[in-house]
């Protein structure tokens, strides 16, 4: 019996995995995507909560979810899917002088890389959104390119035209090891079988560093699990996501917009970190965020919450993802720690891993790898996570 051959395989059917899997096989490659779940999207993929922003603080973050945020504003004008793309933007603001140092710190960065942001004081940012509360309110950062969208609606899209190009997946099966001979990738195994190929990508998300294990490898990723939640869905009177970067007892901030049908999902940082990969809901989140939501927008108080769930965020020391070449062997590649935003890096993170394979990489793209590299200090810190 012949084994198949594929141009790259892909662990991971997830927010990384399935752009990737589309971007190669829209390139001509045959990539096989393995994942452990019975569908597309169906491990944290499927917990995000669509927020989609080029606005970071590292240039390789602002670079990638810019394509990100084209591949999305384009997509259904492009294939016909209704990912529920809604172009919102997003707001981060300040009751605080020491937020409104730090957000305006940050709009050197990320003006200077082109983004459409800017500084909005109390009267101009309550044009854009007239339901905060007023007290002490300084302003915030508006950045009206950004959007939100669906992660399930897109990771059925993802998965629909990249089997249309092409890319073969595999579903209900684990990989188990890492195949390699003379220094090198051949192939990738599975509780169910064997596959060949050259090219190994990594985009295991939470379980990332068990699969770098098998390889003989390891990787500085470690999950905690964010808990979120929706409500009913009313008539549209919000249009950014708002984020407030106050710590508070139990979270270091938080953030909620309205999608596109009408209801508002919302997610909180836990501080401390919740270190592990419990995806079970808690008692204390919601009158927790809800205390918060409410003093923050008033209006909020008597909409109806749906229900509330976990996903997990896997996270490196210093909350920038880790992608590129592994050093000790040739074919394996990285795509791993996306702390939370591989929904909004991931098709950014696809055509920069395709163009990695086949030898296209652009000054930009070799920029945002020295950047990501596997083998980097992890001394810094991302200022938005």
């Amino acid at each position: 019996m012949t084994t198949k051959v594929y141009d790259a395989i892909i662990i991971g059917a997830g927010s990384v995995g399935l752009p990737t899997a589309f971007y190669m096989a829209k390139a001509g490659l045959k990539p096989l995507v393995i994942d452990q779940f019975a569908s597309p999207g169906q491990g944290s993929n499927k917990a995000a909560i669509g927020g989609i922003r080029a606005t970071h603080s590292a240039p390789s973050k602002i670079q990638l979810c810019l394509k990100s945020i084209e591949t999305f504003s384009t997509w259904q004008e492009t294939y016909g899917d209704d990912i529920e793309w809604y172009q919102g933007g997003y707001s981060f603001v300040a009751y605080r002088e020491r937020e409104e140092r730090v957000l305006k710190d940050l709009l050197k960065v990320q003006q200077a890389y082109g983004l459409d942001i800017r500084w909005l004081d109390k009267e101009a940012l309550l044009e854009v959104i007239p339901d905060l509360n007023r007290e002490d309110l300084v302003g915030g950062t508006y950045s009206p390119g950004d959007g939100s969208a669906s992660p399930l609606l897109s990771a059925h899209a993802f998965y629909v035209r990249a089997k249309e190009r092409g890319a073969e997946f595999l579903f209900r099966e684990r990989v188990t090891g890492i195949i390699r001979r003379r220094g090198r990738v051949v192939g990738v195994r599975t509780d169910k079988g064997g596959y060949a190929t050259q090219v190994v990508i990594n985009a295991a998300g939470p379980w990332a560093r068990g699969v770098a294990q098998m390889g003989g490898l390891d990787v500085p990723v470690v999950p905690d699990s964010h808990e979120a939640g929706i409500t009913e869905p009313v008539a549209r009177f919000l249009e950014p996501m708002v984020v407030d970067i106050r710590p508070a007892a139990g979270s270091k901030n938080y953030y909620f917009y309205q999608h596109k049908p009408g209801p508002i999902v919302f997610c909180i940082t836990p501080e401390p970190p919740l270190v592990g990969t419990d995806r079970r809901e808690t008692s204390v989140f919601l009158p927790m965020i809800a205390r918060r939501m409410v003093d923050l927008m008033p209006k909020l108080s008597n909409i109806k919450v749906r229900r509330t769930w976990r996903g997990l965020y896997p996270m490196t020391p210093d909350g920038f993802p880790i992608v590129g070449r592994a050093r000790e062997f040739e074919g394996y590649v990285y795509a791993v720690g996306m702390c939370g935003q591989g929904y909004m890096l991931g098709p950014g993170i696809g055509a920069l891993l395709t163009a990695l394979v086949t030898d296209t990489l652009t000054p930009d793209d070799q920029a945002i790898l020295k950047e990501l590299n596997p083998y980097r200090e992890f001394g810094g810190e991302e200022r938005l996570k």
